[in-house]
């Protein structure tokens, strides 16, 4: 059995990899439906576009419902305090999230043209909403979240849902959208062809410039220091029981770049998010969208893992007592708690991997208007 320390972090790079896995898998879906109403000018294109994702979105969302299971159960602090500080704003995503399994249902289970339109617009809110309120969430991460916590430990969050879409956060929202609708519109160019296949890939195309730009601006923002990170200045027991009031911390306009001067090779994640996008449209242009999806999906990885490599060891830093921030070493579960699930990690997510594979392999190939056509009672 791992030790205590070394299980802290091992499921920060968990989290990590379902929230990758989640952004990757269920994100090409919310891409797709983003894309809907653009790329999709009639309604075989748009049922085109609503088969390539449909067998395999709801499969897909079990990297959602996983994410939030992990971090409820390994930092029940951070899942606590940040459904009292996000509470309206996971209620958005959530009500855009119902508009999907109705929608993939509902949607042409009838032959009139105002049906199906109100529901490809239920399709693109599910889509689009989700990646748009998750980037402004990361964004606000970064400047630190107005909560404190008394000396009963009861969590106390003292802004507003209006504070949340500040500025930069809104600025990393763009990000969070554009990559999303970058990886739908290549998967897309990798499930179909002609006319919907050349719009995907042109839509792909801006997204990716758009996310690439709206990156390095993140990025330029925060080096420019108008926004102050966060670092623990007193000794930490890395062993220690969670206790998020037992350090101090200071702010400061180089914290979120220190890991990055003592790490040099950790450059090579915003590269990544930078170099991934633009070869993955660059590929999908000449034909090679297989690879494009695969390099799609190492951007999103990149944009991601840059934000996490910035924070670490802060998960949920606090503006407004810095000192009960909560990080990696003081918001976790027992010992026990995370070793045994560990082991139902170790077990289960090969499982997912491998039965989600399957389904991809087997239902592989081009979803073309005949297609459609030809199966009108079994198509979505």
């Amino acid at each position: 059995m791992f030790d205590y320390p070394t299980l802290k972090v091992i499921w920060w790079l968990l989290i990590g990899v379902l929230l990758i896995g989640f952004a990757i898998m269920d994100g090409h879906d919310m891409g797709v439906g983003t894309l809907l109403p653009f790329v999709g000018k009639t309604d075989d294109e748009r049922r085109v576009m609503i088969n390539t994702i449909g067998p395999h979105w709801d499969g897909n969302q079990v990297w959602f419902i996983t994410g939030g299971g992990a971090i409820f159960a390994a930092w029940p602090l951070v899942y606590a305090t940040a459904f009292s500080g996000f509470y309206w704003a996971m209620l958005a995503v959530l009500w855009a999230l119902f508009f999907r399994p109705v929608g993939f249902d509902y949607r042409s289970k009838i032959h009139n043209a105002t049906w199906r339109k109100v529901w490809d617009v239920g399709l693109f809110i599910g889509g689009a909403v989700p990646p748009l309120i998750f980037g402004v969430a990361f964004g606000n991460l970064l400047q630190g979240v107005p909560f404190h916590f008394d000396n009963f430990m009861v969590v106390t969050y003292t802004g507003t849902f209006w504070q949340l879409l500040n500025p930069f956060a809104i600025l990393t929202g763009v990000v969070s959208s554009a990559m999303i609708t970058m990886h739908g519109g290549i998967y897309l160019a990798h499930r179909t062809e002609g006319a919907v296949q050349q719009r995907a890939t042109n839509a792909a195309t801006g997204a990716a410039i758009v996310a690439v730009v709206a990156f390095i601006a993140a990025g330029a923002w925060l080096h420019a220091g108008s926004i102050e990170g966060f670092v623990i200045t007193s000794a930490i027991d890395p062993a220690g029981l969670a206790n998020p009031m037992a350090k101090t911390v200071a702010r400061t306009a180089d914290a979120w770049w220190r890991n990055y001067q003592k790490q040099p090779l950790l450059w090579a994640l915003p590269a990544i998010g930078v170099i991934g996008p633009l070869l993955a449209v660059v590929l999908s242009r000449a034909g090679r969208t297989l690879i494009a999806f695969v390099l799609s999906s190492l951007g999103l990885a990149g944009i991601i893992t840059t934000a996490g490599a910035s924070m670490f060891p802060f998960v949920l830093p606090s503006s407004s007592m810095p000192g009960a921030s909560l990080t990696v070493w003081d918001s976790v579960s027992s010992h026990f708690t995370l070793g045994l699930m560990f082991w139902a990690a170790i077990i289960f997510t090969p499982i997912v991997i491998a039965y989600t594979s399957w389904c991809y392999r087997v239902m592989r190939g081009k979803v073309t208007v005949e297609h459609i056509r030809a199966n009108e009672h079994s198509a979505y």
